[in-house]
């Protein structure tokens, strides 16, 4: 009981060192059916999670996304960094090596995917993210909601949580989670058991908060048709080779 206690106060003082950008200021108001990380109840259910692995190092990584479009790119980046993944010079800090959403695209490899110019008007699908990350030395596993039943969805997501150095990030519709509006992408952070909810680092910061919810909500969320590809959304699962 004694070290769970110093377990809790020690993963307190990680929420209260987050970067400032993963609770910067929001504009659009939570649906009832979501919790808000930043409150009393959504730090609660992460320290009462027994699936947070994740956590810290994408928090450690965390990116706001540059513009619109980009869901996908900040959440790419943010994996890429976190599995020290090597990278190239960033021009913003001289002769440093770090993933941006600028450089991401200098791999050559990923012109065959989809260029920086197509992702910046039209975002990116399912597919496309997968394929963006296998252009680097990465283990990449794709899957589409259609593809999952509510409890494979749930098992995968949360084996993944719970161990180190291997990330999710989710491909769903706001809508259907009672967002505003289309598709997005960001990663999954932890799972919380008892009240069976998933734990997103949304990374449209100047929109919405990192928010808990239901898995039954997300999943459903995942099981929708992207316009672009015809196909339906999902998550991805990401290692190092």
């Amino acid at each position: 009981m004694k070290i769970r206690k110093l377990m809790a106060r020690i993963l307190l003082l990680g929420v209260a060192l987050i970067p400032s950008q993963l609770l910067a200021q929001t504009n659009l108001p939570l649906s009832e059916n979501l919790i808000n990380f930043n409150s009393s109840r959504g730090e609660t259910l992460l320290i009462e999670s027994q699936a947070r692995k994740d956590y810290i190092p994408l928090t450690l990584q965390f990116e706001t996304q540059d513009n619109l479009a980009f869901c996908g790119v900040a959440s790419m980046v943010m994996v890429l960094n976190a599995l020290s993944t090597p990278a190239p010079k960033a021009t913003e800090w001289v002769r440093y090596n770090r993933f941006t959403q600028d450089n991401v695209f200098d791999n050559p490899k990923t012109e065959s995917v989809i260029t920086k110019e197509t992702v910046s008007r039209q975002g990116m699908t399912l597919q496309e993210l997968g394929g963006l990350l296998k252009s680097y030395p990465l283990e990449v596993e794709v899957y589409h909601g259609d593809e999952v039943s509510l409890d494979g969805f749930r098992q995968r997501i949360v084996n993944n949580l719970k161990q180190e150095k291997n990330f999710v990030l989710v491909n769903y519709l706001r809508s259907s989670i009672g967002q505003e509006r289309g598709g997005h992408i960001s990663p999954i952070a932890a799972y919380h058991q008892e009240s069976d909810r998933f734990l997103i680092l949304d990374v449209s910061r100047y929109k919405y908060p990192p928010v808990w919810v239901k898995a039954t909500d997300l999943w459903k969320a995942t099981n929708t048709i992207d316009s672009t590809s015809k196909k339906t959304r999902g998550f991805v699962l990401i290692s190092s080779q």
